[in-house]
């Protein structure tokens, strides 16, 4: 018989963890006369980095976040970027950069990561933060996993021992989410575009995270009966009408028959993941004035 599923629309909760941020922003700007400050560097003229930046930076403003975007046109070369991060890490009224992701074929986003300080990566991509992670030791948190756990244990607290499956082992999203679902006490299995028998792992799986970047790959034979199905996919198809649909990577309609808890797209993890880099600026921000 088909399951009714929670759905995780994470809009409300997103709102929430943002009402808190601005009492928490208006104290430390009383007691400490400070501002949080984040910079947004966005290269090239993709209408998605577009889009998300000025969301971004929307909601900075809504919090009471100082933000401000710098722009590079499509085949800028690497110095200048390198430059302008460092001026950034020097800056006493910039706490957090953000470079926007994907970038231009010709710039080394590594290398460009690895240039900011650490203490203000708030995406949580430096390879020192990275690793703290990995040692499970107090770090920025990238902010997709960081809003999936807080998403996922706001309708389950306790995820001790339950078996995580998360498609995809992307450096934004699978890998930083498999160290955190470690932390929680769960066993975990990251599946790849060279694992075998996928369907078959899926099927064992509590908590299946799908992040692979294929629309409705997902498929509900692929589901175990009860399990928390969490989509982190943004894909654009063509619908039966020939409108344009924005779709995740697992076929909502029949995972729902059989999921005990499901995210939607949109709506689903999008919210939690800026509400976790508005958070992220303010614990860099806070940081930093302990170390002054």
């Amino acid at each position: 018989m088909p399951m009714t599923p929670v759905l995780l629309d994470s809009r409300s909760l997103a709102l929430q963890l943002k009402n808190n941020l601005k009492v928490q922003i208006t104290e430390i700007q009383k007691t400490k006369n400070l501002t949080p400050g984040l910079a947004v560097i966005r290269v090239g003229d993709n209408l998605a980095s577009k889009s998300y930046v000025a969301s971004k930076c929307r909601q900075c403003q809504e919090v009471g976040i100082y933000s401000k975007e710098y722009y590079f046109p499509p085949l800028t070369p690497m110095e200048p970027i390198l430059e302008l991060i460092y001026q950034l890490n020097a800056s006493e009224t910039i706490h957090g950069i953000l470079l926007q992701l994907p970038l231009p074929q010709h710039l080394d986003a590594f290398e460009l990561i690895e240039a900011i300080d650490p203490v203000k990566d708030v995406d949580g991509l430096h390879p020192q933060n990275l690793g703290m992670l990995s040692l499970g030791q107090p770090t920025v948190i990238p902010c997709t996993p960081k809003g999936i756990l807080t998403l996922l244990k706001s309708h389950k607290k306790d995820i001790t021992g339950s078996h995580a499956v998360i498609v995809g082992r992307s450096i934004l999203v699978g890998r930083p989410l498999a160290m955190l679902l470690l932390k929680e006490d769960c066993s975990v299995t990251v599946l790849h575009s060279k694992s075998r028998n996928i369907s078959d792992i899926t099927k064992t799986a509590d908590i299946l995270v799908a992040a692979v970047g294929q629309p409705q790959f997902i498929q509900q034979e692929w589901v175990k009966p009860g399990a928390i199905v969490l989509d982190v996919g943004i894909n654009h198809i063509q619908g039966q009408k020939g409108q344009m649909e924005i779709v995740g990577d697992v076929d909502f309609e029949n995972v729902s028959h059989v999921a005990s808890a499901i995210t939607p797209v949109p709506g689903g993890i999008g919210p939690m993941t800026v509400a976790s880099l508005l958070e992220n600026t303010v614990e860099a921000a806070l940081r930093q004035i302990a170390r002054q």
